[in-house]
């Protein structure tokens, strides 16, 4: 008898997976860069901070009354954001305005919100 052939659907999570990896460059830069991203996405306050703005521009005052941060912690998650590219900065006269770059992290942040979600309730300690 010859070997048995498993056939794949295109909606198995492996299949999917392999055609993420084929597109991926898995080489040193693009994880570094991968990793660069990530390590901004790591404080849940630049998080709020991504989805106050993601709506509209917003100054460092309206971002401080919206989420209740000193102006000081505002501003230094702001120039990691910026930093990392994260939000675009616009003056208009006297006023400095942010807004996200890229609407792509929002698809980011709520896959990762999933993933999290997933693993974290079968997890029985801390």
């Amino acid at each position: 008898m010859g070997k048995m052939e498993m056939k794949s659907s295109p909606d198995d999570p492996a299949v999917q997976n392999d055609g993420f990896l084929a597109q991926c460059r898995l080489d040193n830069d693009h994880l570094q860069r991968a990793a660069f991203l990530a390590k901004s996405l790591s404080d849940g306050n630049r998080l709020r901070i991504l989805l106050l703005i993601s709506a509209s521009k917003k100054s460092v005052s309206a971002i401080v009354e919206a989420l209740d941060l000193s102006q000081p912690l505002v501003s230094h998650h702001l120039k990691e954001l910026k930093r990392s590219l994260l939000v675009k900065v616009e003056r208009e006269g006297p006023f400095i305005y942010y807004e996200l770059a890229d609407t792509r992290i929002l698809d980011v942040l709520r896959t990762l919100g999933e993933v999290a979600t997933d693993l974290l309730s079968t997890r029985r300690t801390f």
